[in-house]
């Protein structure tokens, strides 16, 4: 019997669902996150939406929790160089809850890596 998923991987669910949504809605919030050296910019910010949309329904379901554990971790991986340039340029910034926000994302990627690689193994 699978066991059901964890409350950190049901947090992770709601971020990719509401993430990813947006990603789709208002592409533009997410452009200026992206780092330069990124081709396609609106291109990939649509496809990481999908890609979100897809691991956080993956997660919810049994026989793909497994995959879609791996796949939402690496996709957590892959977006922090873009978390990072946001936490940059907000160091630049006048706007203290822009900086808070920015600053504070950093440190959530590992439980949320680690909340991912665990619905996984469940």
């Amino acid at each position: 019997m699978t066991a059901p998923l964890r409350r950190d991987a049901k947090i992770v669910v709601a971020g990719f669902l509401a993430s990813g949504t947006v990603h789709l809605v208002k592409p533009e919030v997410f452009e200026p996150l992206m780092p330069d050296w990124v081709p396609m910019h609106r291109e990939v910010i649509i496809y990481s939406g999908i890609a979100e949309l897809a691991c956080a329904a993956g997660m919810l379901f049994p026989p793909t929790r497994k995959l879609a554990g791996l796949a939402s971790a690496a996709l957590l991986a892959g977006v922090f160089p873009g978390n990072v340039k946001m936490a940059v340029d907000a160091s630049r910034s006048k706007n203290v809850p822009f900086k808070a926000a920015a600053y504070g994302r950093l440190p959530l990627q590992l439980p949320m890596i680690r909340a991912a690689l665990r619905a996984g193994r469940s």
